[in-house]
């Protein structure tokens, strides 16, 4: 008589015991909050959310919780993400600014011929 085996797990981490990484998503969330971060506000977004991602598992993979093998791509991901929500954050600035800018340079304009019609 042959003893039934079950089939061994899905995941190949659920042996160890590690939390399998997401190394590759955080990258690919880093990426595109770069890419999309300059056309439109969703990058800015994925930023915080890669950021917010890596930073949690890196810290569980030095606790020992996750698999540490895609440390490298959640680093790389995390600077990315950084990179893009700092530039986003200049953007936002440079846009106040410039807004400002404008709005008194027609204000200042716009006073001027006003004042000096008779």
């Amino acid at each position: 008589m042959t003893q039934f085996q079950p089939p061994p797990p899905a995941n190949p981490f659920t042996q160890s015991g590690l939390k399998p990484h997401r190394g590759g998503t955080i990258l690919t969330l880093g990426i595109l909050s770069l890419v999309l971060g300059f056309g439109c506000g969703i990058g800015f977004l994925l930023g915080i959310i890669g950021w917010v991602m890596a930073k949690a598992d890196l810290a569980e993979m030095d606790a020992g919780i996750m698999d540490p093998a895609g440390r490298s791509n959640t680093q790389a991901g995390k600077i990315c993400s950084i990179i893009s929500i700092i530039l986003a954050a200049i953007g936002i600035v440079l846009a106040i600014i410039y807004f400002v800018v404008v709005v008194l340079i027609l204000g200042v304009a716009a006073a001027s011929s006003s004042g000096s019609t008779p």
